[in-house]
This record gives structure tokens, sequence and C-alpha cells, in this order.
């Protein structure tokens, strides 16, 4: 295999980022009021990748639906960096096991810098590309008439 054909199969490719929002909120199209989580996501990055993550378990014990939603986004992000040889800490736990997720939270506060603004980076544009496509695809209420 030449160096330009794994070019081509590795690596980080930003336009798949689309891609990978646009099924996110296919999948939770139909689901009611999930997708206004896009926006708080988006939001949301600003603070960090600490914050970003632990709100999937916040929702996660109010409203489970979207937590799943946030939790679902938090793997894609795995998933994308992955492809791009940087390891995002996701680990599986629940609410109640304080001490997995004060681990859970050191792992990611630990990432190298470096790693970590690149996390955040892709993150933000992940969340911009979910907005986009929540604004198009959002099934309006029936009791508004632009339907």
């Amino acid at each position: 295999m030449t160096q330009a054909q794994t070019n081509k199969t590795r690596g980080w490719q930003p336009y798949k980022l689309d891609h990978y929002a646009q099924t996110l909120v296919l999948q939770n199209r139909d689901a009611k009021d999930i997708l206004n989580e896009s926006h708080k996501m988006r939001m949301s990055v600003a603070y960090g990748l600490e914050r970003f993550w632990g709100e999937h378990l916040r929702l996660g014990r109010e409203k489970p639906a979207k937590g799943k939603y946030w939790k679902s986004v938090w793997d894609t992000l795995e998933e994308i960096l992955q492809n791009a040889d940087l390891v995002l800490p996701n680990d599986d736990l629940n609410w109640g096991d304080t001490n997995k997720i004060q681990a859970m939270a050191t792992k990611i506060w630990s990432m190298p810098i470096e790693q970590q603004r690149i996390a955040l980076i892709v993150l933000t544009q992940l969340c911009d590309a979910l907005v986009w496509w929540t604004q198009r695809y959002k099934i309006k209420s029936s009791d508004n008439s632009d339907n």
C-alpha cells in the first residue's frame, strides 16, 4: 500500500463530522424534545470536555433520553478521535458510582493539553454540525402552523 493510499483510508477527515452529526440527529429525530439538546451541547463546549462529558450523567437521572443523546455524542467524538489516533477517555459508568466518576474526570483532565484542545475543536465542529442538522430535520410541534 502506498503512502497516498494509506492517507485516504486512515486519519481524521473533517468532512465526516457532518455525516456523524446527521446520523445522530436522524437517530433522535422522532424523540420528543431531544434535538433541542443540540443547541445546549454547542453552548456547553465552552465549559470544557469534563463538563460536556458529565452532562449525560445529570440528564441520565433526570431525563434519560436526553442523557442518552449526550452520551451518544461523546461516544461519537471518541470514535472520530480514534481515527486520528487520539484516545478520549470514555469509561462506562453510572450516576451512583462516585469513584468511577472522579476517575473519569481525572482521565479527561490528565489528557495532554494539545489533545484536549484538539478534542475541543473537533467537539465544537461536531456540535455546530448537530445544530445545523437539527435545524433542518427537527419535527415541528403539531400546534405550529408552519408544519
